[in-house]
């Protein structure tokens, strides 16, 4: 078994110079293990990082696999790994990102699977001078900048704008957006005061001591959020494949406590028709 039991998590480093534009990804190289056992590369949606350290650990504890994540934007990663980045497992947020690596040709042919959903919630900081409650506020004089996920392919922003426009308010706000290059950056723009409201997932929230819940975006009339999950070709598809079979049983319970909702494992096939996640336009 690997001698270290420490997640390996490689997140994007933020910069005040970036912060805004995005974030830099350092893309892995597969490490050797220290005793030669096998080093699966996880490519995660960042938003994934945090539940999934702990899954990690346990995972390394009771196996003898260790696991490097390389976490950013799913739509980076889509791209790392078409350009030929390694990895093992990739889990985006959306289906939008698993649909262009696998027409890329790099799943295995059992192809995606749905492992959970989320819910958006509006953020403010928690030391604002305004107060929104509801999605109209964000037309208010007060809210100038609104911070979130670049809506042409980073999967929150995608799911933003989709909510935006069926409320009729994406082209009314459309001057007050500010594009970042992932929802941790969209959290982080209002930690930092370059926005006052942001966009991001509801267990976004709990990784940070900075910001509010101005509102959350109803499940029932927001965008279907679905966070898929698939092996990738390569040398290590079996260990890949038990690793994520882990996530979707017992692994998924730290998913779970971070507020993600586990989809049920007989009802985890990928369906075009049922996963409510328009591509990008």
């Amino acid at each position: 078994m690997p001698s270290n039991r420490h997640a390996k998590v490689i997140l994007p480093t933020l910069t005040l110079a970036v912060l805004l534009t995005g974030a830099a990804c350092r893309v892995v190289e597969s490490p050797p293990a220290d005793n030669g056992a096998v080093v699966l590369v996880v490519a995660a949606a960042i938003s994934m990082s945090d539940a999934l350290q702990s899954v990690v650990v346990e995972y390394e504890r009771t196996s003898d696999v260790s696991v490097v994540v390389n976490a950013a934007g799913s739509d980076t990663l889509a791209t790392q790994l078409i350009a030929g980045a390694p990895g093992d497992i990739f889990l985006s947020a959306d289906t939008h990102q698993m649909e262009r690596v696998e027409r890329a040709g790099l799943l295995t042919p059992a192809g995606p699977v749905v492992l959970f959903t989320n819910q958006l919630a509006a953020v403010v900081p928690r030391d604002r001078s305004f107060s929104i409650t509801k999605v109209d506020d964000l037309g208010l004089p007060e809210v100038g900048r609104i911070a979130l996920g670049d809506p042409v392919s980073v999967p929150a922003g995608v799911y933003a704008r989709e909510y935006l426009r069926a409320a009729g308010l994406w082209e009314l706000l459309f001057d007050k957006f500010v594009p970042t290059r992932n929802v941790r950056a969209a959290l982080a723009a209002v930690e930092a005061g370059h926005a006052d409201v942001a966009f991001v997932y509801r267990t976004d929230v709990v990784t940070s001591d900075g910001v509010d819940v101005a509102f959350a975006v109803p499940v029932e009339s927001g965008p279907a959020i679905r966070y898929v999950g698939a092996v990738l070709m390569g040398d290590h598809t079996e260990e890949a494949r038990r690793f994520l079979t882990f996530l979707r049983g017992a692994g998924g319970r730290a998913f779970e406590e971070a507020g993600f909702v586990r989809v049920d494992s007989a009802a985890g096939g990928l369906s075009r028709q049922s996963t409510g996640v328009a591509g990008v336009s």
